[in-house]
């Protein structure tokens, strides 16, 4: 029997609505992948559209639970970072590559910014900060204005052209080396996908699929939780890149329209397209 992978997931919890662990636990899972979570804080809900939400900073536990997991010997296959809140969490999370990531794919997403802002609670410092965690990391998954506040240049609103596109992925390259897979790329309104580099072949590419109405919180989640679980399944960069955009869109299509967009979309329904992709299933590929 082929040997379990495991992956560490570090995010925060949002007890409703369906973004960070709530997202990447059952899909990792449901690959096949056993995941192992740390989080860096617990919420009532997400942030996204709710009020009066609790909040509980659980950044003094971070390295006790690391402390432990030391003293059990633990190793992990792949580390995958989220939502950090904090200057002081993305110093820690260093420390947990240094000691944990020396044998594991490590994959950042670097949330912090979407349409050409960063989020609240983020200070002009942070994408300093933000970038120099990717530096570490063999993948990121930055959306356009990720890319470009980590850049230090100005967000340029689609639709995009592939030649710039193209140009973007290769200063990233240059910047923070390894694989760079750049969400939210399209070149017309009626489609939407992703673009890649990886800096060791120089290899670069597109999948663009069809534009699904709305907008739903946590999607980067699920994209990027789908993209880890293709690259530990395996799967060359292109492919787990396809998979995921598969498997976000029929997460889309499987969500009632009239739900509220802040609960998220019902990546559960598409589970078996991506265990399928993956090649956890025993049927034939799409």
């Amino acid at each position: 029997m082929k040997k379990q992978k495991r992956a560490l997931a570090i995010h925060d919890i949002s007890c409703v609505g369906k973004c960070s662990l709530t997202v990447a636990l059952p899909i990792l899972s449901a690959a096949g992948i056993e995941t192992s979570v740390l989080p860096t804080s617990i919420l009532s809900t997400h942030t996204g559209g709710f009020s009066g939400y609790t909040f509980l900073d659980l950044t003094q536990e971070i390295m006790p639970i690391a402390d432990h997991w030391r003293s059990l010997d633990l190793a992990f296959d792949a580390i995958y970072t989220g939502y950090l809140g904090s200057a002081s969490q993305l110093e820690l999370v260093k420390k947990l590559f240094a000691r944990f990531g020396k044998d594991a794919l490590i994959l950042v997403d670097p949330v912090m910014a979407d349409n050409g802002r960063l989020y609240d609670g983020f200070d002009a410092d942070f994408p300093a900060g933000m970038a120099k965690l990717c530096k570490i990391a063999d993948v990121i998954v930055p959306n356009l204005t990720e890319a470009t506040l980590m850049l230090n240049e100005p967000y340029v609103k689609g639709p995009y052209t592939e030649e710039y596109i193209e140009g973007l992925l290769r200063r990233l390259g240059e910047a923070f080396g390894g694989k760079i897979v750049l969400t939210g790329v399209y070149f017309d309104e009626s489609h939407l996908g992703m673009a890649y580099l990886d800096t060791a072949s120089e290899e670069i590419g597109f999948y663009i699929d069809k534009l699904i109405g709305g907008y739903y919180h946590g999607t980067g989640d699920v994209f990027a939780s789908a993209l880890l679980a293709g690259l530990l399944c395996d799967l060359p960069l292109k492919d787990a890149g396809k998979s995921a955009v598969k498997f976000t869109i029929d997460a889309i299509e499987a969500t009632d329209p009239e739900r509220e967009p802040r609960y998220g979309v019902r990546f559960e329904a598409a589970l078996p397209g991506l265990m399928k992709r993956v090649g956890l299933l025993l049927c034939d590929k799409d």
